[in-house]
């Protein structure tokens, strides 16, 4: 990568740490904020049990949420995740049920999710169809694969050592053994997003593809390989999604697409490219999850918890340009007032 490519990219993390730091410590402050009311009014919400519960809750929309984050960030958008968790469930389920080991299982699911985010990259970065229409139409086929491949049917009865793990804790703690999954996975994703020059090429293309690709960037090569990340993930979200049900089914991950959406852009990421900023995003994923689980504990309808992802996705698309409008009107009221002639003193 060039120099140029680099100085770009440090000026859009520059522009972008100016931006969104007030977002971001919004949306970390509302989410404690929201945390000390439900553990204060939930019953239960609090209790080391339900902890485990919510990291277990939160763990498929964190894991599609680290590299959704990135594709958004170049402009583009992969609604098929869920549907590609959904087809890497039913392939294992499918595989074990033809007694195959859960050794080579596991490795063919996450290629298996690789793969399918190849396709989503090749159709949007070779053929230069739109990543909106093109994953949209995936999402379709992708689910109706994984019900070709396992029909209405359920796979169980998965190793122990396996299901065990995933629904387990560390030592005696209360924390959850898939934590150091999200930690790990989220370092790894922050790192490169924020401190390296794959993150500042991902904000170079967003900010503009033509600008970026003077500057010594590929932004095709760039976005085709966030796909196959993002599809691999996916994957991953659909071993660690049937393990902890223990249950193999092709509707696995139904809708999940929509709280990844909502809890990135809740995070600070526009949806338009170029901006936003991890910790955010982990901050917006902690948020929806934690809503969610305390609805529940509070015996709300599954219904409901639709309504309340489909308003947070609503508020994350409206609220940081309804920010920037009142920013732009403030700063250029100030302009108009600094620029008036003030009247000379008369001595």
């Amino acid at each position: 990568m060039s120099a140029d490519s680099t100085a770009l990219g440090a000026d859009r993390t520059s522009g972008l740490a100016g931006r969104f730091a007030n977002w971001n410590v919004a949306i970390i402050a509302v989410t404690v904020v929201v945390l000390i009311v439900a553990a204060a009014t939930v019953q239960n919400f609090g209790t080391s049990q339900n902890f485990g519960f919510l990291v277990l809750d939160l763990l498929p929309i964190a894991l599609v949420a680290l590299p959704m984050t990135l594709v958004i960030v170049t402009g583009e958008i992969d609604l098929s995740v869920a549907s590609a968790l959904g087809l890497s469930s039913a392939v294992m389920g499918y595989l074990w049920n033809s007694n195959q080991p859960i050794e080579t299982i596991i490795p063919l699911c996450l290629l298996l999710g690789a793969v399918l985010g190849a396709v989503n990259g090749f159709f949007v970065t070779v053929l230069g169809l739109p990543s909106l229409a093109v994953t949209i139409g995936t999402l379709a086929l992708y689910r109706g694969l994984a019900f070709v491949v396992l029909g209405d049917s359920a796979v169980a009865d998965f190793p122990a050592l396996y299901t065990d793990w995933v629904t387990g804790s560390i030592g005696g703690t209360s924390i959850p053994n898939v934590l150091i999954i999200i930690v790990a996975l989220a370092a790894v994703f922050g790192v490169t997003l924020h401190a390296t020059p794959i993150g500042r090429a991902v904000f170079a293309v967003g900010a503009s593809e033509q600008a970026a690709r003077f500057a010594g960037v590929r932004p095709g090569r760039l976005k085709f390989w966030l796909y196959v990340v993002s599809g691999l993930v996916a994957g991953l979200a659909g071993v660690l999604w049937t393990l902890r049900y223990s249950s193999a089914r092709a509707d696995n991950g139904a809708g999940l697409e929509l709280a990844v959406v909502a809890a990135v852009l809740l995070g600070g990421v526009s949806i338009f490219g170029g901006k936003g900023a991890l910790p955010g995003v982990i901050a917006g994923v902690l948020l929806l999850a934690s809503l969610q689980n305390a609805l529940r504990l509070s015996d709300v309808s599954n219904e409901a918890l639709n309504v309340v992802t489909g308003v947070l996705l609503i508020v994350s698309v409206l609220a940081p340009n309804l920010a920037n409008a009142v920013r732009g009107s403030l700063q250029r009221r100030r302009h108009r007032t600094d620029s008036t002639p003030r009247p000379e003193r008369r001595h």
